[in-house]
């Protein structure tokens, strides 16, 4: 995906979706989101060990399978080796684009996602690039 498509895809995005959501401020995995949260972007947490408390205004859930609305972005908080057990819920979850921070890869989940039509963001940091593309107000 080029900055340009990226950048776009950022502008119209309105939901993203967080499995692996955390509620210490101090990983990743509650700074990123609460960045774009404070962006404007609608953010669903997912994690078994946190559900049914708020993080970002809105109730955590256990699993994706759990979110009854459309995902412009599911960012992915978890280790390569686990991303495997996800890939069912993320398939039938169908979101617009998935994201995998800096440092996750895993070529059987990528490649079940390009044969499955759902664009990916590979090793790169949403909050960092959102910064680059789009700027901070």
């Amino acid at each position: 995906m080029t900055d340009l498509e990226l950048q776009a895809y950022l502008q119209r995005a309105r939901t993203i979706a967080v499995l692996g959501a955390h509620k210490d401020p101090s990983r990743p995995a509650h700074y990123v989101p609460r960045y774009l949260w404070e962006r404007g972007y609608r953010i669903l947490p997912v994690n078994p060990r946190f559900a049914g408390e708020e993080l970002f205004g809105v109730r955590t859930v256990a699993s994706l399978g759990e979110l009854s609305q459309p995902v412009d972005i599911l960012d992915v908080f978890r280790p390569p080796e686990v991303l495997l057990s996800h890939l069912r819920e993320v398939l039938a979850l169908r979101p617009g684009l998935v994201w995998l921070p800096s440092g996750i890869r895993h070529p059987g989940f990528e490649e079940a996602l390009k044969e499955a039509g759902i664009p990916l963001v590979a090793d790169r940091c949403l909050m960092v690039e959102h910064r680059r593309l789009l700027g901070t107000p």
